[in-house]
């Protein structure tokens, strides 16, 4: 087989998600070819990237066809996608930027972003953590790093906030910067303040996913992140109850308003389904069933996944150990799927495809 032969029939391999062949999207590398031995590398577009068996399975069947005789070894690189083109500006290193956003409190959006961050991480992203709820901050108790305080360093002339490091990932949360038993009382003007040190004093270095966990509702720091940081894509998180369903309304419309437009990544729902650590293959539907599904689709927006109310995950988050640390393989699972859909849908975000055809996309591959 010559390399023009092999080039022709990995180009019927179709990418599922970005639904172009491997050679027009520039993803086959380092070819090398002695008699039947052939290798080469497929260029994934995330780290994270949940299709690498299918992308396998369908490269070894296509040159196959070709030569029946061929041993196809293929090593997997990644090199995360994104829109990005101002790298002169604010957290210029951090290619993606995901705000994780609740139209009210409760919800779980604290734990929702803490574990994405680190599903993420867990296939070999560079990701940092933000704490963007400067009156509510969670993620040093999640992350189990009460009392710990960030470093300052000096780069270039200029002082920087160093971001603790825990589980392979970046944290910083103000929560790391007062004292615990304090009530942080400020105003606007001071909060938007703390957040745009957040963003331009802290040394995030470079990453592929920077998540930012927003605080509940709609306000001043909403405005200020959105109009500080490009802002990748927007995950709304709710549970399948009535009320918290009203609200997340509200949170998808803020992002449609004119100075604030953002794409919205998807929806995905918390505490879905009760299921008890002695019946694992029972599902209780406590605060309703299907409610972020419809809301999902009422708003034609891709559904990223359910997340189960699980004992082990609110044990974790109390003793900070997060529940894709922990060894709950249940609540891993939904995790793992959860973030698998949200990284899918920024590559295809990135790729400059509408909401309307990720949205496609994602249900005709859940």
């Amino acid at each position: 087989m010559t390399t023009e032969q092999l080039l022709a029939a990995l180009g019927t391999v179709e990418e599922p998600d970005l639904k172009k062949d491997l050679v027009t999207l520039q993803m086959i590398q380092d070819v090398v070819i002695r008699d039947e031995e052939i290798s080469f590398s497929i260029v994934l577009t995330t780290p994270a990237c949940p299709l690498k068996d299918k992308l396998r399975d369908d490269a070894i069947a296509a040159v196959r066809r070709v030569d029946s005789r061929a041993r196809v070894h293929i090593e997997f690189k990644s090199q995360t996608t994104t829109l990005r083109s101002d790298k002169n500006e604010v957290l210029k290193g951090v290619k993606n930027i995901i705000a994780v956003v609740s139209g009210k409190g409760g919800v779980g959006k604290s734990t929702v972003a803490a574990n994405l961050a680190l599903a993420i991480a867990e296939s070999g992203a560079r990701v940092g953590l933000m704490d963007a709820d400067i009156y509510g901050p969670s993620v040093h108790i999640l992350f189990g790093v009460r009392g710990e305080r960030p470093l300052m360093t000096d780069r270039e002339g200029k002082g920087w906030i160093a971001p603790l490091e825990r589980y392979g990932i970046k944290l910083m949360s103000v929560g790391l910067l007062v004292d615990e038993k304090q009530a942080v009382v400020w105003r606007g003007p001071m909060v938007s303040s703390a957040i745009r040190q957040f963003v331009t004093d802290v040394d995030w270095g470079d990453l592929d996913y920077l998540v930012i966990d927003m605080p509940p509702g709609t306000g001043d720091i909403h405005l200020t992140i959105m109009q500080t940081v490009p802002v990748t894509g927007v995950i709304v998180v709710t549970t399948p109850q009535l009320v918290a369903l009203a609200d997340a309304k509200k949170g998808i419309a803020m992002f449609s308003q004119a100075g604030l437009k953002a794409p919205v990544i998807g929806l995905v729902e918390n505490m879905s389904y009760f299921t008890p650590a002695e019946l694992p293959d029972n599902k209780y539907y406590l605060f309703g069933k299907n409610g972020g599904q419809l809301l999902a689709a009422e708003f034609e927006l891709p559904f990223l996944g359910e997340i189960p109310l699980i004992q082990s995950i609110r044990e974790g988050g109390d003793v900070g150990i997060p529940a894709m640390i922990g060894d709950d393989p249940l609540a891993k699972k939904a995790f793992v799927e959860f973030a698998d859909h949200a990284v899918r849908g920024i590559a295809m975000l990135n790729a400059r495809l509408t909401e309307k055809e990720v949205n496609e996309i994602l249900e005709v591959n859940p």
